[in-house]
């Protein structure tokens, strides 16, 4: 069971490494998906040689159980030949590999028993890392986006600014009305001008006219030819 607690000790010192570092996240989670591919490899290593072990442990109780039974055999043969001196050191061996047999069978079970905790950690492990690999796609997209959020944002606090291209954009704006705003008054200037002079032919004309129509009145008058004015006689010489 210290097998995986070291592997959770290399994984998780890696893991401050990598943030300590400031790596960024596409990167930091590969790396951590390729570090515990390795150590699950390592582990199924160790859990391999744990139930070789084991396998060991079973075929060594079984032989020892054989042997026992062996012994027996010999004993009865030399009970059957009347050597009961025979039977007592055939009894004896026997003695010898049950005893062996009793304590290869309880290590074999302890074996067995780790080897199947190790196996279900084992299992848990792959099951945790198959997760981290189908999240490591999601974790990643989302860094991206994350990213090109915080870009955009810089963007637009940049262009906002005082010296920024919206800012820029609004006070051309500004100058733009300035400018039509002055072509209007200069174009209402204009046409104010040529009525004033429009409007003072008009009255010099008027003003020319009235005084013509004004003398050409007072020489009808002084010709008589005005109705109810009879011209005027001169007096004749000698008259």
């Amino acid at each position: 069971m210290g097998m995986f607690s070291r592997l959770k000790t290399v994984i998780a010192s890696h893991i401050n490494a990598l943030i300590g570092k400031a790596e960024k996240p596409e990167k930091m989670l590969n790396q951590l998906l390729i570090d515990m591919n390795e150590q699950l490899i390592a582990s199924k290593k160790a859990v391999a040689q744990a139930i070789a072990d084991e396998k060991k442990l079973e075929r060594e109780t079984a032989n020892q159980r054989a042997l026992a039974s062996e012994w027996e055999r010999k004993a009865m043969l030399a009970v059957n030949a009347g050597d009961d001196d025979l039977a007592r050191e055939a009894l004896k061996r026997k003695q010898d590999y049950d005893n062996a047999y009793t304590e290869y069978d309880k290590q074999w079970q302890a074996q067995k028993d780790a080897v199947e905790k190790l196996k279900s950690s084992l299992k848990e492990l792959q099951i945790k890392i198959d997760d981290a690999q189908r999240k490591k796609n999601l974790l990643i997209a989302r860094a991206k986006r994350a990213e090109a959020q915080q870009k955009i944002q810089d963007t637009m606090s940049g262009m906002a600014g005082s010296k920024g291209s919206f800012d820029t954009f609004d006070r051309m704006a500004r100058k733009v009305d300035e400018m039509e705003a002055q072509a209007d008054a200069s174009k209402e200037l204009a046409d104010f001008s040529a009525d004033s002079d429009l409007d003072k032919k008009f009255a010099k004309l008027e003003k020319s006219d009235a005084s013509t129509d004004s003398a050409l009145l007072e020489l009808k008058q002084k010709m008589g030819m005005l109705p109810g004015n009879a011209p005027e006689q001169k007096a004749l010489p000698g008259a």
